[in-house]
Formats: C-alpha cells, structure tokens, sequence
C-alpha cells in the first residue's frame, strides 16, 4: 500500500509563494547568482578527484542527520530521514531493492556540506549552465544578476550545446546531484543513475523544459526520472521513521551494491 500524500495534500508541496519559507527566497537568489559555467567547471575539477576523505557510506549518511535542506519549501527534518522516508515508500510499493537503495542514497552527495560548500552550491533545484535559463527555473526572475545571462556566448536557447546533443554533454549547475551521480556510475543500473543524476532537475522532468538538448537516451529513462519524484518529493512528512529499527535493512542493501569504503 503505498504511503504518499494523496493527489489533494500534493498540491500544498512545493509551493514557493507561501509565507515564512523566506530562507528559500534567500538560497534560491544566491544559487541563481552564483551558478556560472565558470563556478562549475572549477566545482567539476575540484570535487571530482574524489579525494578530499575516506568514508564509509553508512557514515556518509550519518552525516545528513544534521543537516536541514535550506532550499526545500515543505519539511525541515533532517535529510537522512528523508531519504528513510523516500526509500520505504519506495519499498511499500514493492519495487526492486535496488530502486529502494536508491531512494535511500540519493541525496547522499550533501555530504558536500560537510565539506565546506554552502548549501546554495550543493541542494536546491539543478538546471543547465552554459544556455539560456529556462523560465519554468524556481524563482527565475534570480537570473538577472547572474552574469553568464549576459554573456551572449550563453544566453541563447541552445549556447555552448548543439540541439540533440544528449543530457550527458550537458553541464548542470553543480549540486550532490552530478557530484553522487559521478561517485557511483560503476555501481548502479542505468535507469538508478539517471534517477540520481536528474532528481532536482525539475524543468526537464516535470515542466517539459530542455527537451531541445535531449536525445533517445534521455527519453528512455525520463519515465524512470518521473518514476522516481512521487517518492522524493511527496513521502515528506512531519513523522519520521525508525532510523534504528531500519538500519539493519538498509545496512544490508548498502553492502550488495556499494564498497565498504568510499572516497569522497
């Protein structure tokens, strides 16, 4: 039986025009800011040596006990019980254990934050630098102080890209999402990275925006994409679960798919 919020509660999520959720304006107007093709080309070079620390991955999420996503509109628990929320609505719902490993570790790449990264450059919505900004983008109106919006090397529908060129050839503005995605391409089915590689990547996958730059491949696993946001975004909810009484399971299905020890 599945146990998320039923079709009349999910309109109340992602709603960024309600009152009080001020530090959402606040992440939102830094990350539009800030995310340039140059910031992410030096993010890319910096984080994905993987080299900054040896973690396991249970540590890894442990980690995610104390952090609260800045840029989520709808809950402020902790994002490891998000992601116990995320899964066990997945497994509720009887879907392969890898589909539910991956509802588990998908936000998994935060630990960026523990590494000195403001949250602005690590959560939130992600979105393609290099090209002109879609307006479906969260808080669009943001993008006017970013200076590649007028850069007419960038600002035009297609940029740096060509059209059919495949989300792969894409750069996204940098986040846990290509970060995690980068980390854990050995380890995963195709359609688990592409859920990973694209969760926040909301004006693709739920407004319809970029399709221009999409090829096949991207098509084929949009559905998985799709597949995937109910549970990420509407098994949110004030009650968390049992992190001790779950471990055990998740314990498990962490070592069949992933090393004991990741470097980060």
């Amino acid at each position: 039986m599945s146990t998320l919020a039923t079709e009349p509660a999910r309109a109340a999520y992602r709603d960024y025009a309600k009152p009080g959720i001020e530090r959402v304006r606040e992440f939102y107007r830094n990350n539009h800011r800030e995310q340039t093709v140059a910031f992410v080309a030096a993010q890319r070079v910096k984080w994905l040596q993987f080299n900054t620390r040896q973690m396991t991955p249970w540590a890894a999420l442990d980690y995610l006990n104390t952090l609260v996503d800045e840029s989520d509109p709808d809950i402020e628990l902790p994002q490891i019980m998000h992601l116990l929320q995320t899964a066990e609505a997945i497994r509720a719902d009887g879907h392969p254990d890898w589909f539910v490993l991956t509802g588990f570790i998908h936000d998994l790449g935060k630990v960026l934050c523990l590494f000195g990264l403001p949250q602005w450059a690590v959560v939130g919505d992600t979105f393609p630098v290099g090209c002109g900004h879609s307006p479906k983008i969260v808080y669009p109106e943001f993008f006017a102080a970013n200076p590649d919006s007028s850069d007419p090397r960038y600002n035009t529908e297609l940029g740096v890209y060509t059209a059919g060129c495949g989300l792969a050839a894409v750069q996204m503005s940098w986040g846990h999402d290509e970060y995690l995605y980068q980390l854990l391409k050995g380890y995963l089915p195709e359609p688990a990275l592409y859920m990973i590689r694209y969760h926040s990547f909301y004006a693709w996958h739920r407004e319809g925006e970029y399709r221009h730059l999409t090829d096949a491949r991207d098509a084929a696993h949009l559905p998985w994409v799709q597949r995937f946001n109910p549970y990420d975004l509407y098994s949110k909810n004030p009650d968390p679960p049992s992190l001790a009484a779950l471990k055990p399971y998740y314990e498990d299905l962490l070592a069949k798919y992933l090393p004991a020890s990741l470097a980060l």
